[in-house]
């Protein structure tokens, strides 16, 4: 036999290391497209139809108002009555001044003082004489009978659900609490009376968290507006 020369070695050891990189680069790229395919799957979901919804082109889902059961409807609140199978029925509407709303049929409904709970029977009970078993669902989408206003030199002045009893107070660590300057000892709640007219309460914030004049620490009532100068 003819001896292998020093040339036909080193082509051989070339030839070996070209293949064994040509395999690994077909390993790399066997496992990237098995990786796609589990992320395109984890992605995906299912519709009813039997097709893929990419989940990321799913629209956010908003968090729905949390009402208290006990929570009484007031005028102004922005109420979503929905009557299964009746599009012509369900609506958003707020509560009128006088405390009722109108739905086609049925006509005038009382709603003001009433639980989500009660309007629903009422309005089901209402539309039983048209149809068979109407399916009623009330929700509350803006409560805006039950507010208190806290403006001045807080941290988050504004508008906020009074869904719970709340003083002065809780109505400051609501706001965040104040800001530089804030006259502390110079607040005072505006309220409005049955009469007309608003009705002015002090309340000095340094003598209360001592203890002193806690009276001043009244309850809120809807439509109080609390001034921090």
């Amino acid at each position: 036999m003819r001896p292998i020369s020093q040339n036909h070695r080193i082509f051989a050891r070339t030839v070996a290391v070209v293949l064994s990189s040509l395999a690994v680069t077909a390993l790399l790229s066997l496992m990237s497209a098995g990786m796609a395919q589990t992320t395109t799957a984890s992605n995906a979901a299912a519709d009813p139809n039997g097709s893929s919804v990419n989940r990321k082109d799913l629209p956010a889902q908003s968090n729905p108002r949390v009402v208290p059961d006990n929570y009484r409807i007031g005028p102004s609140d922005l109420l979503a009555i929905n009557v299964w199978k009746d599009a012509e029925i369900s609506r958003t509407m707020p509560v009128r001044p006088d405390g009722r709303i109108s739905l086609p049929l049925i006509g005038e409904v009382q709603a003001a003082g009433m639980s989500v709970a009660q309007l629903q029977a009422v309005i089901a009970q209402k539309l039983s004489a048209y149809m068979s078993h109407p399916e009623v669902n009330v929700s509350v989408q803006e409560i805006k009978s039950r507010s208190f206003n806290i403006i001045g030199r807080v941290n988050k002045a504004g508008s906020y659900d009074l869904l719970r009893p709340m003083t002065v107070l809780d109505a400051i660590a609501e706001a965040g609490g104040f800001q530089d300057f804030a006259k502390q000892k110079d607040i005072y709640i505006l309220r409005e009376k049955p009469s007309g007219g608003k009705s002015r309460f002090p309340f000095n914030y340094k003598d209360v968290i001592k203890g002193k004049h806690i009276e001043q620490n009244i309850t809120l009532e809807p439509n109080d507006t609390i001034i921090v100068p």
